[in-house]
């Protein structure tokens, strides 16, 4: 017997594994429909309410699929540790396995929070002045948390590397696209992005609360990203051992960072916001520059790739200063973008090299536990 195996991730594990975690999300979202649509009739009895506006079906819709997604998402990913590929994790240190449950859980419920929002919000401009009865108000608020209660619990239960990036560039761009369209100063975009950060009201609130979580979630990505750099080294294709530590205290130290951009609003302190802020590019920077370096053993076109975001944010520095083509707002934007393309990038390679020269993954998960968890 070889010691080499292909990965075995939680797409590919047993059928009958399969069919129960499809029976168990569509038991979540069954329960979740159930609950909420009793807590709707209770909220709606005896009136006639608006899809969108102030007290309205879509509101409680929202609110009933954020509180669902944090019960699904917590209890899916928690049981999915048990999956083949997912046994790591049980090697996580208590603190550390909790803020990753709390983390994903998190990222997901607020994904449904948002585009709940978003399709009450069409549906009451697609159908303007309509109200709806007790009745139909249940339905959409069970309907609503019963799909996502059901979504997350089924996304939760096949996290990857891949995944984890790609929920990450969503998560921050929805919450801040919906903290931009919400904020209640139009000219925010004529100073930066952290001004939609210092009010007080919904808008600031999910902005920051979206940094903060934002940079937890991090820290469980690295958990991840620190797994498939051993199986590399581990294979010989990467040749510096260091590279999984190195890699996965670089990003712990974005998430930090990031989170702190959110903990301390620019009104607060301006001194520490700008240190996180400067700090988590600085730290981005590094593992841009190191990568050839650290990274030794992946494909030249990465590195070519690592080149071209040097040069694009280089680029981006210079038209915001000194030649002021466009404003402070803008510059943040794009590197927003570069950050956040490189990573889903790197990742992509990373998960490329892993699944076509896979090792077995309970041995690897130990290295990662051992590493990570230790750190």
């Amino acid at each position: 017997m070889t010691a080499h195996a292909v990965v075995e991730t939680p797409a590919e594990a047993p059928a009958p594994r399969r069919l129960a975690v499809e029976s168990e999300a569509l038991l979540a979202g069954a329960f979740a429909a159930g609950v909420t649509g009793v807590v709707a009739a209770f909220l709606f009895a005896g009136g006639v309410w608006p899809l969108w506006g102030g007290f309205s079906v879509g509101l409680v819709a929202a609110v009933a699929v954020l509180l669902v997604g944090i019960g699904a998402g917590a209890a899916g990913y928690w049981r999915s540790r048990n999956l083949p590929g997912q046994e790591w994790r049980h090697r996580l240190k208590p603190w550390k396995f909790s803020v990753d449950v709390a983390t994903v859980a998190a990222v997901h419920a607020i994904i449904g929070f948002i585009l709940t929002m978003v399709v009450f919000v069409m549906l009451q401009r697609s159908f303007e002045g309509l109200v709806v009865d007790v009745w139909t108000s249940i339905g959409a608020v069970a309907v609503a948390s019963g799909l996502g209660g059901y979504w997350i619990y089924l996304s939760v239960s096949s996290i990857t590397t891949p995944k984890l990036a790609m929920l990450l560039i969503v998560f921050m761009a929805s919450a801040t696209l919906a903290s931009m369209a919400t904020a209640q100063d139009p000219q925010w975009w004529e100073y930066h992005f952290s001004q939609l950060g210092t009010a007080d009201d919904f808008s600031s609130s999910l902005f920051n609360l979206a940094l903060i979580i934002g940079g937890a979630f991090v820290t469980t990505f690295a958990l991840y990203v620190d797994r498939d750099l051993t199986t590399l080294v581990r294979q010989g294709l990467l040749e510096r051992a260091s590279a999984p530590r190195f890699v996965s205290v670089v990003f712990i130290v974005m998430g930090m960072l990031l989170a702190g951009v959110g903990l301390v609003p620019v009104n607060v302190s301006t001194p520490i916001h700008n240190f996180c802020a400067v700090g988590m590019s600085i730290s981005f920077l590094v593992l841009l520059i190191g990568a050839p370096w650290i990274l030794r053993g992946m494909p030249r076109r990465f590195f070519v790739f690592c080149w071209g975001a040097i040069a694009l944010l280089l680029a981006s520095a210079v038209l915001f200063e000194p030649l002021g083509y466009y404003n402070l707002t803008a510059f943040e934007l794009a590197a927003f973008s570069i950050i956040f393309g490189w990573i889903s990038v790197f990742i992509r390679f990373v998960s490329a090299l892993t699944v076509t020269r896979g090792l077995d993954a309970p041995d690897v998960g130990g290295l990662a536990a051992s590493g990570v968890a230790d750190a």
